[in-house]
């Protein structure tokens, strides 16, 4: 199974972003890209890559601890940034040094379970679309500029979502699919500890 480790916003804060996003969406450029859909809007953790079956015991077990060990923070989606021309993305307000701790926790927790695990470069983010792959054109004609998906960030720096509580964690499977790219679906969660929630 193809694994990640994520945090999901709840449907308000989704629905905030998405109104948000809409507009951006008819901006020069932007039919260029890919757009990932509101349905998998989440903050990655840790990627996983492929992790045998054999081993979900252990990384459930490793997970369920961190769960149990990470009091549960208040975040906002806000602001937007770009990975070159390929990635636009949400950025992330709020409590983010929990958020980066629970980070930490999860990379400590699943390192030795698979090779995939990249050394810890955590940059808490919300994929909101990707450089399109369409066939047959040249890849200038079908790539977004960086300049067009710079104003696109721009359009959206100012947004502030309304706070909520990051309160679990969830195991993501990546089903890659067909051509409408990868879908994302939730098969564990923990909930993150309330006993000692940030103030």
């Amino acid at each position: 199974m193809r694994l990640f480790v994520a945090v999901l916003p709840p449907v308000a804060a989704l629905q905030g972003l998405s109104d948000a996003v809409a507009p951006v969406r008819g901006l020069p450029g932007a039919d260029r890209l890919r757009w990932t859909t509101v349905e998998d809007w989440h903050l990655t953790l840790a990627f996983l890559g492929e992790v045998a079956e054999d081993r979900l015991t252990e990384l459930t077990t490793g997970l369920a601890a961190v769960a149990e060990a990470t009091p549960a923070h208040r975040l906002r989606l806000a602001g937007a940034g770009r990975f070159g021309d390929r990635v636009l993305w949400a950025g992330v307000g709020g409590q983010t040094w929990a958020l980066r701790r629970l980070a930490e926790a999860v990379y400590g927790a699943t390192e030795d379970i698979t090779a995939e695990v990249d050394a810890f470069g955590f940059h808490p983010h919300l994929t909101l679309a990707r450089a399109g792959s369409s066939r047959g054109r040249r890849r200038a004609e079908r790539r977004a500029s960086a300049a067009e998906v710079e104003a696109m960030v721009a359009a959206l720096a100012g947004y502030r979502g309304p706070d909520w509580e990051a309160a679990e964690l969830h195991l993501m499977r990546s089903d890659q699919g067909g051509g409408g790219g990868p879908h994302y679906e939730s098969v564990r969660a923990w909930s993150l500890a309330r006993w000692a929630a940030y103030p």
